[in-house]
C-alpha cells in the first residue's frame, strides 16, 4: 500500500500553486512549512501562520498531471504487479485526489483516501479500511510512506509492516527525529520496496519452518 503525498506525488508544484494563489512568496510558505513539521504541527495550521484561510486545491484547478510522480513510480509499481503483489494507494487527500492519480494509469488494484472514506491517519480505522479493501489481514500488508507520524509508526502499531521511505520535506526532517529508532524498515527510494519484501517474506518462511 502506497501513500500518495510524497511517496508518489511530488507536491512541490502543488505549493508552488497555493503560494501563488493567495499571493505569497514560494519560499515564505515552505520554510513555514518546514518549521511547522519541525515541530509537530498540522500542515494545515500554515494558513492560520499566514493569516490566510485554508485553501482546497478544487478551487484554483490545481490538478495532480504525470509530471508530478517522482521518477521512480511508474517503473517500480509495474515491476511489483509483474511479480504477483496486489497494489494499492491512498493518504490524507481532498475529494478527486486519488482518482487523479489513478488516471495516470498506475496498475492499481485497490484505492481510496480520508475524504472518500470520512476518515484520516492515524486514525486505526483508517489502516482498518486499507486492510478491508485489499481483503487481507494486517501482516499482509506492507504500507509505503514518507512520515513516521501518520503513515509507518500507525502502520506498524495496528500490526502492518511498514516503509519508512526518506523523501520529501516529512521524510528528511522526520527521519532525524527520536521515534525513528521505531521504525523497522528504511527505504531512500520506492527502488527498495522489493528488498523489504523479499526481507519479510524471508522472515515469515522461518518463523513458519
Amino acid at each position: 500500500m502506497f501513500d500518495i503525498g510524497e511517496t508518489l506525488v511530488d507536491e512541490t508544484r502543488h505549493w508552488a500553486a497555493v503560494a501563488r494563489y493567495v499571493g505569497i512568496p514560494e519560499l515564505t510558505l515552505m520554510g513555514v512549512l518546514g518549521g511547522l513539521i519541525e515541530r509537530r504541527e498540522h500542515h494545515q495550521s500554515l494558513f492560520g501562520f499566514l493569516q490566510i484561510e485554508s485553501v482546497d486545491p478544487n478551487i484554483f484547478g490545481y490538478r495532480i498531471e504525470q509530471q508530478d510522480l517522482y521518477p521512480d513510480v511508474v517503473s517500480v509499481l509495474r515491476q511489483l504487479k509483474t511479480a504477483g503483489y496486489r497494489i494499492g494507494i491512498t493518504g490524507n487527500q481532498p475529494l478527486g485526489a486519488v482518482q487523479q492519480v489513478v488516471a495516470l494509469g498506475l496498475p492499481v488494484d485497490f484505492a481510496g483516501s480520508s475524504a472518500d472514506w470520512g476518515v484520516a491517519k492515524p486514525d486505526p480505522d483508517f489502516f482498518q479500511r486499507i486492510a478491508s479493501g485489499l481483503n487481507l489481514a494486517f501482516d499482509q500488508i506492507l504500507y509505503v510512506g514518507d512520515r513516521l507520524d501518520n503513515d509507518v509508526l500507525p502502520a506498524q502499531s495496528v500490526g502492518m509492516h511498514a516503509a519508512f521511505v526518506r523523501r520529501g520535506p516529512w521524510g528528511y526532517l522526520q527521519a532525524s527525529w527520536p521515534d525513528a529508532s521505531d521504525v523497522v524498515h528504511r527505504i531512500d527510494g520506492l527502488a527498495g520496496v522489493q528488498q523489504v519484501l523479499d526481507r519479510i517474506e524471508a522472515q515469515a518462511k522461518i518463523a513458519n519452518s
